[in-house]
Protein backbone atom coordinates (compact mmCIF):
# COMPACT_ATOMS: atom_id res chain seq x y z
CA UNK A 1 0.00 0.00 0.00
CA UNK A 2 1.30 3.70 -1.12
CA UNK A 3 2.12 5.93 1.85
CA UNK A 4 0.71 9.19 1.88
CA UNK A 5 2.08 12.06 0.30
CA UNK A 6 4.16 14.60 2.44
CA UNK A 7 4.69 17.25 -0.08
CA UNK A 8 7.56 19.42 1.41
CA UNK A 9 9.63 15.88 1.38
CA UNK A 10 9.33 15.48 -2.54
CA UNK A 11 12.42 16.12 -4.16
CA UNK A 12 15.02 15.84 -6.94
CA UNK A 13 18.06 13.31 -6.43
CA UNK A 14 21.03 14.48 -7.98
CA UNK A 15 22.68 12.05 -10.90
CA UNK A 16 26.18 12.11 -12.52
CA UNK A 17 26.97 12.64 -15.97
CA UNK A 18 29.86 10.48 -16.99
CA UNK A 19 30.91 11.93 -20.10
CA UNK A 20 31.40 15.31 -18.92
CA UNK A 21 35.18 16.65 -19.26
CA UNK A 22 35.02 18.55 -15.27
CA UNK A 23 38.49 19.90 -16.06
CA UNK A 24 37.67 21.59 -19.41
CA UNK A 25 34.20 23.30 -17.84
CA UNK A 26 35.65 24.21 -14.45
CA UNK A 27 38.18 26.13 -16.40
CA UNK A 28 35.55 28.09 -18.69
CA UNK A 29 35.29 26.56 -22.07
CA UNK A 30 32.38 24.49 -23.19
CA UNK A 31 33.05 21.12 -24.08
CA UNK A 32 31.31 19.98 -28.01
CA UNK A 33 31.30 17.20 -29.02
CA UNK A 34 30.07 15.69 -32.98
CA UNK A 35 28.21 13.34 -33.79
CA UNK A 36 26.04 12.02 -36.99
CA UNK A 37 22.28 11.86 -35.44
CA UNK A 38 21.67 13.93 -32.16
CA UNK A 39 18.37 12.18 -30.35
CA UNK A 40 16.34 14.37 -28.22
CA UNK A 41 14.39 12.47 -25.39
CA UNK A 42 15.41 8.94 -24.37
CA UNK A 43 11.59 7.13 -23.75
CA UNK A 44 10.68 4.83 -26.54
CA UNK A 45 10.57 7.10 -29.59
CA UNK A 46 13.84 8.02 -28.46
CA UNK A 47 15.08 4.57 -28.16
CA UNK A 48 13.51 3.71 -30.97
CA UNK A 49 15.15 6.16 -33.38
CA UNK A 50 18.36 5.91 -31.54
CA UNK A 51 18.34 2.05 -32.57
CA UNK A 52 17.39 2.61 -35.92
CA UNK A 53 19.80 5.60 -36.86
CA UNK A 54 22.56 3.68 -34.92
CA UNK A 55 22.08 0.08 -37.58
CA UNK A 56 22.12 2.45 -40.38
CA UNK A 57 25.79 3.79 -39.46
CA UNK A 58 25.16 6.64 -37.74
CA UNK A 59 27.09 7.94 -35.00
CA UNK A 60 24.23 8.96 -32.34
CA UNK A 61 23.71 10.31 -29.12
CA UNK A 62 20.70 10.32 -26.88
CA UNK A 63 19.93 13.26 -24.46
CA UNK A 64 17.53 12.76 -21.76
CA UNK A 65 17.03 14.80 -19.13
CA UNK A 66 15.48 12.07 -16.40
CA UNK A 67 18.19 10.30 -14.42
CA UNK A 68 17.02 6.94 -16.31
CA UNK A 69 15.99 6.06 -19.92
CA UNK A 70 12.36 4.39 -20.54
CA UNK A 71 10.60 8.00 -20.35
CA UNK A 72 7.14 7.88 -18.92
CA UNK A 73 6.89 3.68 -19.45
CA UNK A 74 9.11 3.33 -16.18
CA UNK A 75 5.54 4.44 -14.38
CA UNK A 76 3.29 2.72 -16.27
CA UNK A 77 2.93 -0.82 -14.52
CA UNK A 78 -0.36 -2.08 -16.50
CA UNK A 79 0.26 -4.94 -19.36
CA UNK A 80 -1.09 -4.19 -22.63
CA UNK A 81 2.26 -3.22 -24.49
CA UNK A 82 4.39 -4.90 -26.77
CA UNK A 83 1.53 -6.85 -28.18
CA UNK A 84 2.51 -5.91 -32.13
CA UNK A 85 6.21 -4.88 -31.69
CA UNK A 86 7.51 -8.51 -29.77
CA UNK A 87 4.15 -10.06 -29.94
CA UNK A 88 3.58 -10.49 -26.28
CA UNK A 89 1.83 -8.96 -23.38
CA UNK A 90 4.45 -6.66 -21.44
CA UNK A 91 4.01 -3.73 -18.46
CA UNK A 92 5.81 -0.69 -19.52
CA UNK A 93 8.92 -1.00 -17.73
CA UNK A 94 9.59 -4.75 -19.07
CA UNK A 95 8.68 -3.30 -22.66
CA UNK A 96 11.20 0.02 -22.12
CA UNK A 97 14.00 -2.31 -20.70
CA UNK A 98 13.84 -4.26 -23.99
CA UNK A 99 15.06 -1.33 -25.66
CA UNK A 100 17.37 -0.13 -22.94
CA UNK A 101 19.51 -3.07 -22.75
CA UNK A 102 19.45 -2.95 -26.85
CA UNK A 103 21.07 0.85 -26.40
CA UNK A 104 23.35 -0.24 -23.82
CA UNK A 105 24.58 -3.19 -26.12
CA UNK A 106 25.69 -0.35 -28.45
CA UNK A 107 27.89 2.45 -28.44
CA UNK A 108 25.52 5.13 -28.39
CA UNK A 109 26.14 7.89 -26.30
CA UNK A 110 23.64 8.47 -23.81
CA UNK A 111 23.75 12.26 -21.65
CA UNK A 112 21.03 11.65 -18.57
CA UNK A 113 19.99 13.90 -16.24
CA UNK A 114 20.65 16.71 -19.24
CA UNK A 115 18.25 19.71 -19.94
CA UNK A 116 18.42 20.69 -23.87
CA UNK A 117 17.86 24.58 -23.39
CA UNK A 118 17.78 25.27 -27.51
CA UNK A 119 18.87 23.71 -30.91
CA UNK A 120 20.77 26.13 -33.00
CA UNK A 121 20.92 25.37 -37.01
CA UNK A 122 23.71 26.63 -39.28
CA UNK A 123 22.80 28.00 -42.87
CA UNK A 124 26.10 26.28 -44.32
CA UNK A 125 26.91 23.02 -45.16
CA UNK A 126 29.29 21.23 -43.51
CA UNK A 127 31.39 18.37 -45.54
CA UNK A 128 32.89 14.45 -44.26
CA UNK A 129 32.05 11.15 -43.21
CA UNK A 130 29.86 9.58 -40.95
CA UNK A 131 30.52 5.80 -38.87
CA UNK A 132 30.42 4.31 -42.45
CA UNK A 133 32.73 6.51 -44.31
CA UNK A 134 30.88 7.65 -46.53
CA UNK A 135 30.82 11.23 -47.76
CA UNK A 136 27.85 13.51 -46.71
CA UNK A 137 26.72 17.21 -47.24
CA UNK A 138 24.31 18.60 -44.92
CA UNK A 139 23.07 21.43 -42.37
CA UNK A 140 24.96 21.61 -38.73
CA UNK A 141 22.76 21.63 -36.00
CA UNK A 142 23.73 22.72 -32.26
CA UNK A 143 22.45 21.24 -29.06
CA UNK A 144 23.17 23.06 -26.39
CA UNK A 145 22.15 21.00 -22.89
CA UNK A 146 22.92 21.66 -19.14
CA UNK A 147 24.35 18.95 -17.52
CA UNK A 148 25.34 18.08 -14.12
CA UNK A 149 28.51 19.16 -14.77
CA UNK A 150 27.96 21.96 -16.77
CA UNK A 151 27.31 22.97 -20.42
CA UNK A 152 27.69 21.08 -23.05
CA UNK A 153 26.82 21.34 -27.03
CA UNK A 154 26.45 18.29 -29.04
CA UNK A 155 27.12 19.17 -33.24
CA UNK A 156 25.01 16.96 -35.38
CA UNK A 157 24.25 16.56 -38.95
CA UNK A 158 20.61 15.26 -37.94
CA UNK A 159 18.47 15.92 -34.44
CA UNK A 160 15.51 13.69 -34.02
CA UNK A 161 13.13 15.20 -31.77
CA UNK A 162 11.48 12.30 -29.01
CA UNK A 163 10.44 15.08 -26.38
CA UNK A 164 7.06 13.13 -25.46
CA UNK A 165 3.82 15.07 -24.84
CA UNK A 166 2.70 16.83 -21.42
CA UNK A 167 -1.03 16.61 -19.60
CA UNK A 168 -3.18 19.46 -19.53
CA UNK A 169 -3.76 20.89 -16.26
CA UNK A 170 -6.50 22.78 -14.32
CA UNK A 171 -5.44 25.83 -15.75
CA UNK A 172 -5.71 24.97 -19.15
CA UNK A 173 -9.11 23.66 -18.60
CA UNK A 174 -10.32 27.11 -16.38
CA UNK A 175 -12.34 24.93 -13.98
CA UNK A 176 -13.80 27.51 -11.35
CA UNK A 177 -13.44 27.24 -7.46
CA UNK A 178 -10.77 27.21 -4.92
CA UNK A 179 -7.04 26.26 -5.29
CA UNK A 180 -6.77 23.66 -2.54
CA UNK A 181 -4.61 20.45 -2.47
CA UNK A 182 -5.70 17.72 -4.36
CA UNK A 183 -5.94 18.56 -7.92
CA UNK A 184 -3.74 16.21 -9.67
CA UNK A 185 -2.82 15.53 -13.51
CA UNK A 186 -3.53 11.86 -13.86
CA UNK A 187 -0.14 10.98 -14.86
CA UNK A 188 1.37 12.83 -11.59
CA UNK A 189 -0.69 10.89 -8.97
CA UNK A 190 0.01 8.08 -11.45
CA UNK A 191 3.90 8.59 -11.01
CA UNK A 192 3.50 9.18 -7.12
CA UNK A 193 1.90 5.58 -6.31
CA UNK A 194 4.14 3.42 -8.92
CA UNK A 195 7.39 4.82 -8.20
CA UNK A 196 7.58 7.09 -5.52
CA UNK A 197 5.28 5.33 -3.26
CA UNK A 198 2.74 8.03 -2.09
CA UNK A 199 -0.73 8.10 -2.16
CA UNK A 200 -2.38 10.97 -3.52
CA UNK A 201 -5.33 10.60 -1.29
CA UNK A 202 -8.62 8.43 -0.62
CA UNK A 203 -11.51 9.06 -2.21
CA UNK A 204 -11.39 11.10 -5.70
CA UNK A 205 -12.67 11.88 -8.33
CA UNK A 206 -11.61 11.34 -12.08
CA UNK A 207 -12.52 13.93 -14.63
CA UNK A 208 -11.70 12.91 -18.19
CA UNK A 209 -11.88 9.37 -20.13
CA UNK A 210 -8.84 9.58 -21.81
CA UNK A 211 -6.36 6.22 -21.57
CA UNK A 212 -4.45 7.39 -18.29
CA UNK A 213 -7.40 8.85 -16.18
CA UNK A 214 -8.93 5.06 -16.87
CA UNK A 215 -6.24 3.16 -15.71
CA UNK A 216 -5.79 5.49 -12.64
CA UNK A 217 -8.94 4.68 -11.71
CA UNK A 218 -8.07 0.97 -11.63
CA UNK A 219 -4.83 1.87 -9.96
CA UNK A 220 -6.63 3.77 -7.25
CA UNK A 221 -9.13 1.32 -6.55
CA UNK A 222 -6.64 -1.41 -6.12
CA UNK A 223 -4.50 0.92 -3.74
CA UNK A 224 -7.56 1.08 -1.42
CA UNK A 225 -8.23 4.67 -2.75
CA UNK A 226 -12.22 5.12 -3.29
CA UNK A 227 -12.91 6.12 -6.92
CA UNK A 228 -16.35 8.41 -6.58
CA UNK A 229 -16.55 8.44 -10.31
CA UNK A 230 -15.03 9.02 -14.31
CA UNK A 231 -16.95 12.59 -15.31
CA UNK A 232 -15.92 13.03 -19.05
CA UNK A 233 -17.41 16.07 -21.18
CA UNK A 234 -17.74 14.39 -24.43
CA UNK A 235 -20.75 11.81 -24.79
CA UNK A 236 -19.10 9.13 -25.37
CA UNK A 237 -15.47 7.87 -23.96
CA UNK A 238 -12.15 9.18 -24.90
CA UNK A 239 -10.03 6.44 -23.99
CA UNK A 240 -9.68 2.54 -25.82
CA UNK A 241 -12.53 0.43 -25.24
CA UNK A 242 -10.92 -2.33 -23.81
CA UNK A 243 -9.74 0.21 -21.00
CA UNK A 244 -13.06 1.36 -20.64
CA UNK A 245 -14.40 -2.34 -19.94
CA UNK A 246 -10.69 -3.34 -17.86
CA UNK A 247 -10.68 -0.29 -15.52
CA UNK A 248 -14.32 0.40 -15.03
CA UNK A 249 -16.61 -2.12 -15.88
CA UNK A 250 -14.63 -5.04 -13.78
CA UNK A 251 -14.31 -2.75 -11.20
CA UNK A 252 -17.72 -1.31 -10.99
CA UNK A 253 -16.39 2.10 -11.26
CA UNK A 254 -19.01 4.78 -12.96
CA UNK A 255 -18.50 6.46 -16.24
CA UNK A 256 -20.30 9.55 -16.26
CA UNK A 257 -20.92 10.94 -19.63
CA UNK A 258 -21.52 14.51 -20.85
CA UNK A 259 -20.87 15.54 -17.25
CA UNK A 260 -17.73 18.12 -15.96
CA UNK A 261 -16.30 19.58 -12.76
CA UNK A 262 -18.24 22.99 -12.69
CA UNK A 263 -16.18 23.99 -9.48
CA UNK A 264 -13.75 23.00 -6.92
CA UNK A 265 -14.42 23.07 -3.30
CA UNK A 266 -11.77 23.46 -0.32
CA UNK A 267 -9.32 25.55 1.03
CA UNK A 268 -6.45 23.62 2.38
CA UNK A 269 -7.59 20.48 1.02
CA UNK A 270 -10.29 19.51 -1.67
CA UNK A 271 -13.53 18.94 -0.13
CA UNK A 272 -15.37 18.04 -3.03
CA UNK A 273 -16.49 18.83 -6.46
CA UNK A 274 -19.20 20.63 -8.05
CA UNK A 275 -20.43 18.58 -11.22
CA UNK A 276 -22.92 19.07 -14.24
CA UNK A 277 -24.58 17.92 -17.27
CA UNK A 278 -24.00 19.50 -20.39
CA UNK A 279 -25.84 20.26 -23.32
CA UNK A 280 -24.84 19.45 -27.27
CA UNK A 281 -22.61 22.81 -27.13
CA UNK A 282 -20.59 21.17 -23.99
CA UNK A 283 -22.08 23.97 -21.90
CA UNK A 284 -23.34 23.46 -18.07
CA UNK A 285 -26.92 22.94 -17.83
CA UNK A 286 -28.39 25.36 -14.86
CA UNK A 287 -29.93 22.83 -12.05
CA UNK A 288 -28.31 19.80 -12.94
CA UNK A 289 -25.48 20.26 -10.22
CA UNK A 290 -24.41 18.08 -7.29
CA UNK A 291 -21.93 17.89 -5.12
CA UNK A 292 -19.36 15.16 -5.15
CA UNK A 293 -17.96 14.60 -1.80
CA UNK A 294 -13.73 13.52 -2.25
CA UNK A 295 -10.58 14.51 -1.14
CA UNK A 296 -8.78 14.40 -4.41
CA UNK A 297 -9.37 15.55 -8.30
CA UNK A 298 -7.18 13.85 -10.96
CA UNK A 299 -7.34 15.37 -14.53
CA UNK A 300 -7.15 12.93 -17.48
CA UNK A 301 -8.21 15.82 -20.14
CA UNK A 302 -5.89 15.62 -22.99
CA UNK A 303 -2.29 15.68 -23.80
CA UNK A 304 0.02 18.48 -25.69
CA UNK A 305 3.15 17.26 -27.51
CA UNK A 306 6.01 18.95 -25.97
CA UNK A 307 7.15 21.36 -28.21
CA UNK A 308 8.86 24.34 -26.90
CA UNK A 309 12.29 22.93 -28.32
CA UNK A 310 10.72 22.63 -31.66
CA UNK A 311 9.38 26.01 -31.76
CA UNK A 312 12.73 27.56 -30.69
CA UNK A 313 14.34 26.01 -33.23
CA UNK A 314 11.82 27.59 -36.09
CA UNK A 315 9.71 24.24 -36.92
CA UNK A 316 6.11 25.13 -37.63
CA UNK A 317 3.65 23.48 -36.00
CA UNK A 318 0.29 21.49 -36.81
CA UNK A 319 -2.38 24.24 -35.50
CA UNK A 320 -4.08 20.81 -34.94
CA UNK A 321 -2.06 18.44 -33.38
CA UNK A 322 0.40 21.33 -31.95
CA UNK A 323 3.09 18.70 -33.07
CA UNK A 324 5.27 19.66 -36.26
CA UNK A 325 4.50 19.71 -39.69
CA UNK A 326 6.38 16.80 -41.61
CA UNK A 327 6.81 14.84 -44.59
CA UNK A 328 7.01 11.28 -45.55
CA UNK A 329 10.24 10.71 -44.34
CA UNK A 330 8.80 12.61 -40.90
CA UNK A 331 11.23 15.51 -41.20
CA UNK A 332 10.46 19.25 -40.34
CA UNK A 333 10.73 22.16 -42.68
CA UNK A 334 14.02 22.99 -41.27
CA UNK A 335 16.26 20.67 -42.90
CA UNK A 336 17.99 17.66 -40.80
CA UNK A 337 15.22 17.80 -38.11
CA UNK A 338 12.74 14.96 -37.82
CA UNK A 339 10.25 14.25 -35.01
CA UNK A 340 8.40 11.06 -34.15
CA UNK A 341 6.55 9.73 -30.85
CA UNK A 342 4.08 11.76 -28.88
CA UNK A 343 5.52 14.73 -29.76
CA UNK A 344 4.39 14.91 -33.26
CA UNK A 345 0.94 13.88 -32.34
CA UNK A 346 -0.07 11.84 -29.38
CA UNK A 347 -0.64 8.42 -29.93
CA UNK A 348 -2.42 5.08 -28.14
CA UNK A 349 -0.36 2.39 -28.38
CA UNK A 350 4.02 2.35 -27.70
CA UNK A 351 3.91 0.00 -30.64
CA UNK A 352 2.89 2.73 -32.96
CA UNK A 353 5.23 5.10 -31.20
CA UNK A 354 8.15 2.34 -32.00
CA UNK A 355 7.15 1.66 -35.58
CA UNK A 356 7.14 5.43 -36.70
CA UNK A 357 10.32 6.33 -34.81
CA UNK A 358 11.89 3.49 -36.47
CA UNK A 359 11.64 5.59 -39.75
CA UNK A 360 12.53 8.72 -38.30
CA UNK A 361 15.77 7.37 -36.60
CA UNK A 362 16.36 5.97 -40.26
CA UNK A 363 15.91 8.83 -41.77
CA UNK A 364 17.39 11.03 -39.69
CA UNK A 365 20.92 8.74 -40.58
CA UNK A 366 20.51 8.74 -44.24
CA UNK A 367 20.28 12.19 -44.29
CA UNK A 368 23.25 13.03 -42.06
CA UNK A 369 25.44 10.12 -44.07
CA UNK A 370 24.10 11.15 -47.41
CA UNK A 371 23.59 7.84 -48.61
CA UNK A 372 20.68 8.78 -50.30
CA UNK A 373 17.05 8.15 -50.51
CA UNK A 374 14.68 5.38 -50.50
CA UNK A 375 12.07 7.12 -52.55
CA UNK A 376 12.01 8.19 -56.23
CA UNK A 377 11.29 11.85 -55.56
CA UNK A 378 8.85 13.43 -57.89
CA UNK A 379 9.71 16.18 -60.24
CA UNK A 380 8.36 19.25 -58.44
CA UNK A 381 6.53 17.34 -55.75
CA UNK A 382 5.25 19.68 -53.38
CA UNK A 383 1.70 18.58 -51.94
CA UNK A 384 0.26 19.60 -48.22
CA UNK A 385 -2.24 17.13 -46.93
CA UNK A 386 -5.40 18.82 -45.53
CA UNK A 387 -8.17 16.70 -43.40
CA UNK A 388 -12.12 17.65 -44.09
CA UNK A 389 -15.09 16.54 -42.98
CA UNK A 390 -14.87 14.22 -39.05
CA UNK A 391 -11.03 14.26 -39.78
CA UNK A 392 -9.48 15.80 -37.22
CA UNK A 393 -6.05 15.92 -38.47
CA UNK A 394 -3.92 14.28 -41.32
CA UNK A 395 -0.05 12.72 -40.81
CA UNK A 396 2.23 13.44 -42.94
CA UNK A 397 0.97 17.24 -43.37
CA UNK A 398 3.50 16.96 -46.76
CA UNK A 399 4.24 14.74 -49.10
CA UNK A 400 7.68 15.87 -51.20
CA UNK A 401 8.11 12.46 -52.58
CA UNK A 402 5.92 10.08 -55.45
CA UNK A 403 6.12 7.18 -52.76
CA UNK A 404 3.73 4.82 -50.80
CA UNK A 405 2.90 7.20 -48.11
CA UNK A 406 0.49 6.03 -45.28
CA UNK A 407 -1.72 9.09 -43.78
CA UNK A 408 -2.61 8.63 -40.18
CA UNK A 409 -5.03 10.63 -38.61
CA UNK A 410 -7.81 10.48 -35.98
CA UNK A 411 -11.69 11.51 -36.32
CA UNK A 412 -13.33 13.82 -34.46
CA UNK A 413 -16.11 11.88 -32.83
CA UNK A 414 -17.44 8.55 -33.13
CA UNK A 415 -19.12 7.08 -35.99
CA UNK A 416 -20.65 4.14 -36.94
CA UNK A 417 -20.24 3.98 -40.74
CA UNK A 418 -18.12 6.58 -42.83
CA UNK A 419 -15.31 5.86 -45.35
CA UNK A 420 -11.67 7.91 -46.32
CA UNK A 421 -11.99 9.64 -49.65
CA UNK A 422 -8.47 11.39 -51.18
CA UNK A 423 -9.50 14.16 -52.90
CA UNK A 424 -7.67 16.32 -55.09
CA UNK A 425 -9.85 19.47 -55.66
CA UNK A 426 -12.87 18.14 -56.72
CA UNK A 427 -11.64 14.80 -58.10
CA UNK A 428 -11.92 11.77 -56.48
CA UNK A 429 -8.38 9.48 -56.34
CA UNK A 430 -8.89 6.83 -53.87
CA UNK A 431 -12.34 5.99 -51.74
CA UNK A 432 -11.99 3.28 -49.11
CA UNK A 433 -14.41 0.76 -46.81
CA UNK A 434 -17.16 2.01 -44.93
CA UNK A 435 -17.16 1.18 -41.72
CA UNK A 436 -17.04 2.45 -38.10
CA UNK A 437 -14.31 5.21 -36.73
CA UNK A 438 -13.24 6.23 -33.16
CA UNK A 439 -11.84 9.35 -31.43
CA UNK A 440 -9.73 7.04 -29.34
CA UNK A 441 -7.91 4.89 -31.93
CA UNK A 442 -5.13 6.65 -34.78
CA UNK A 443 -6.00 4.82 -38.04
CA UNK A 444 -3.83 4.21 -40.95
CA UNK A 445 -4.65 4.89 -44.77
CA UNK A 446 -2.29 3.39 -47.51
CA UNK A 447 -1.53 6.33 -50.61
CA UNK A 448 -0.09 4.60 -53.16
CA UNK A 449 2.61 6.03 -55.26
CA UNK A 450 0.09 6.05 -58.44
CA UNK A 451 -2.31 8.21 -56.47
CA UNK A 452 0.40 10.69 -55.52
CA UNK A 453 1.35 10.79 -59.37
CA UNK A 454 -1.74 11.52 -60.17
CA UNK A 455 -2.39 14.48 -57.88
CA UNK A 456 0.51 16.10 -59.40
CA UNK A 457 -0.76 15.59 -63.39
CA UNK A 458 -3.93 17.36 -62.78
CA UNK A 459 -1.60 20.46 -61.21
CA UNK A 460 -3.11 19.63 -57.58
CA UNK A 461 -1.38 21.47 -54.86
CA UNK A 462 -3.12 20.20 -52.12
CA UNK A 463 -4.55 16.59 -50.87
CA UNK A 464 -6.98 16.17 -48.78
CA UNK A 465 -7.91 13.34 -46.57
CA UNK A 466 -12.05 13.18 -45.76
CA UNK A 467 -13.66 11.14 -43.36
CA UNK A 468 -17.33 11.32 -44.83
CA UNK A 469 -20.22 9.94 -42.58
CA UNK A 470 -22.60 7.24 -44.73
CA UNK A 471 -25.66 6.81 -44.12
CA UNK A 472 -26.39 3.14 -43.58
CA UNK A 473 -29.06 1.26 -45.49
Amino acid sequence: MATSIDMGAVSGVECTCADADRASIAAGAVQTQAFDVVVIGGGPAGMAASLAAHKAGARVAIVEREQHLGGILRQCIHPGFGLSHFKQELTGPEYAQRFIDQVRETDIALFLDSMVIGIDSSEDKVAGAGASGAASEASAHTVTLMSPAGMLQLTGRAVVLAMGCRERTRSEIKIPGSRPAGVFTAGLAQRYINIDNLKPGSRAVILGSGDIGLIMARRCTLEGISVEGVYELMPYANGLRRNVKNCLDDFGIPLHLSTTVTRVIGHDRVEAVEVSQVDENLAPIPGTERIVPCDTLLLSVGLIPENELSVGAGVELDPRTRGAVVDQSLQTGVPGIFACGNVLHVHDLADNVTTESERAGAAAATYALGTGADVETGAGCQLTVSPADIAGYALPGRITAVALTRLNFRVRRPVDAARVRILAGDEELLTGKVRAFKPSVMESFPLPAKVIQRALDLGASEIILSVEPVEEA
